[in-house]
């Protein structure tokens, strides 16, 4: 069933939600708990502690996960039978900034899942417009189809990413969106598929494969917070990981430490990594 065609301020067309459209939000919420229940990862929030974080902690990624179901279901149920455009990229983006409202409401204005919105939410979009044997290349490219469309009712305020990509130079979520998300296709989706087939338990694959999004994207997050260095240590500390053997090894697990107390000292963390891993589990969820 296709979406009725409403103004980018009109409110989701609930006759479009659908049992796939539920279970594109239920696996989107999955993905960002097992994201944010994963441990031990470098600085963020996770089963021990809040890591670099002094506003947040486990139970509220929790929270807003789920209080960000709607908003998941309403975005995909918004493209459902849609090809990209310009319209549905604004409609998509009016949503999310709601969803966002409601996520800060939860929080109490903490910004636990900003990017994630719009990295889950594009791929949740995409997945409802997808043919169902769509794998996770063809779906990351319907969303970057999507995401690159403007959207003329873009608020003017600037996110701490937005500031960072245009300082630094840097691609930021808005890129890795317009390019398909190549980081999730390229890098963690193959990383955490080859540490199973070595048969590494799960909770080591998905760290590897958050550790090799660490090394090669360029984390908005760690630059707001801590800069070059903080990037730069990072991404050093994360190949000093993969080429112990990845955190199933007891290399591996030192260097994971160290890769955190790097971050530590930085009061830096790779959110914005964390968001891409997220996307990797639905996609992998979906494949």
């Amino acid at each position: 069933m296709a979406a009725a065609h409403t103004s980018a301020s009109a409110t989701p067309v609930a006759a479009v939600s659908t049992p796939s459209v539920e279970l594109l939000a239920d696996l989107a919420v999955c993905a960002l708990v097992d994201e944010a229940e994963l441990t031990p990862k470098p600085a963020l929030v996770d089963r021990r502690g809040s890591g670099a974080h002094d506003d947040m902690d486990l139970g509220m990624l929790r929270r807003s996960a789920h209080a960000l179901r709607p908003t998941l279901a309403a975005l995909a149920a918004r493209a459902h039978g849609r090809a990209p455009s310009q319209r549905l990229r604004e409609e998509l983006a009016a949503i999310g900034r709601r969803g966002e409202r409601e996520m800060l409401a939860v929080t109490g204005g903490v910004n636990t899942h900003r990017g994630a919105i719009w990295t889950l939410g594009l791929l949740a979009a995409a997945a409802s417009m997808a043919p169902l044997d769509a794998g996770p290349a063809r779906i990351a490219a319907l969303a970057g189809q999507v995401a690159a469309f403007p959207d003329r009712y873009s608020p003017h305020e600037r996110s701490h990413g937005s500031r960072v990509t245009r300082r630094y130079g840097v691609a930021g979520a808005r890129g890795e969106a317009r390019r398909g998300f190549p980081h999730v296709v390229g890098v963690a989706l193959p990383v955490l598929r080859a540490a199973r087939a070595a048969g590494r338990p799960e909770q080591s694959a998905r760290l590897d494969a958050l550790v090799a999004l660490i090394v090669h994207v360029d984390d908005t997050c760690l630059l707001h917070r801590g800069g070059h260095d903080a990037l730069q240590d990072a991404q050093t500390g994360a190949r000093a990981v993969l080429a112990a053997g990845g955190s199933a090894t007891v290399a591996g697990r030192r260097a994971l430490r160290l890769l955190e107390a790097a971050l530590l000292r930085h009061n830096a963390s790779p959110g914005g990594s964390a968001d891409l891993l997220a996307g990797a589990l639905l996609l992998d969820s979906l494949d």
